[in-house]
């Protein structure tokens, strides 16, 4: 499956908005995308998704914060950002009609697969006759991070260093990356503990 991804920058990928709605899964992603392993996409609507969701959820949080990391995302991300994709909706099938914009990305994108959490929402058998696959993020981060340890420890460093409140140890941004749901990820990463 994603072994067949192995050259560098090659991947492109989907990232669905369940994916986006966590903050330290947002930020080892995109930090993780300046390596230039991957090439991370997704669209205006994947955006008001993860958005909408914070909102409803966390009434802590303002809409104008979140605007700032969607500007921030889509600008420091090269051709992130999936248009005119919207004409290809109608034509999918998904078990949720709600998630056929996100497929409809990944084709226009020219995706090698979907990250996401919910791979019931994203058959294998459906996604097979576009080339994409669906990836949860723990393997898909793992891999990344086994195709350029050092650099993807670099880039986790200057996230961890990069953050003042509450700043984090290593062990710490680890244990966090456990709870997210990343347990191999927080597993290989503990032997570059050194690094981060």
């Amino acid at each position: 499956m994603i072994q067949e991804f192995k050259s560098s920058g090659s991947i492109v990928v989907v990232l669905e908005s369940c994916i986006l709605y966590s903050a330290p899964m947002r930020d080892l992603l995109m930090w993780l995308a300046t390596t230039n392993l991957f090439r991370p996409r997704w669209t205006d609507q994947i955006h008001e998704e993860w958005i909408n969701t914070l909102l409803t959820n966390k009434s802590d949080l303002h809409k104008e914060q979140l605007e700032i990391t969607r500007k921030n995302m889509n600008s420091h991300v090269m051709d992130c950002l999936v248009t005119n994709f919207e004409h290809i909706i109608d034509s999918l099938i998904l078990p949720d009609p709600d998630d056929r914009h996100v497929l409809a990305a990944a084709i226009k994108s020219k995706a090698n697969m979907i990250v996401t959490k919910n791979s019931r929402d994203f058959p294998e058998a459906v996604l097979r006759d576009y080339g994409i696959i669906p990836c949860h993020p723990d393997l898909f981060i793992n891999h990344i991070l086994q195709a350029s340890p050092h650099a993807g420890c670099k880039a986790i460093k200057k996230l961890r260093t990069s953050l003042t409140n509450p700043k984090l140890s290593a062990g710490e941004l680890l244990g966090i990356y456990e709870q997210q749901g990343l347990p191999k990820t927080a597993k290989m990463l503990s032997d570059f503990k050194h690094l981060l």
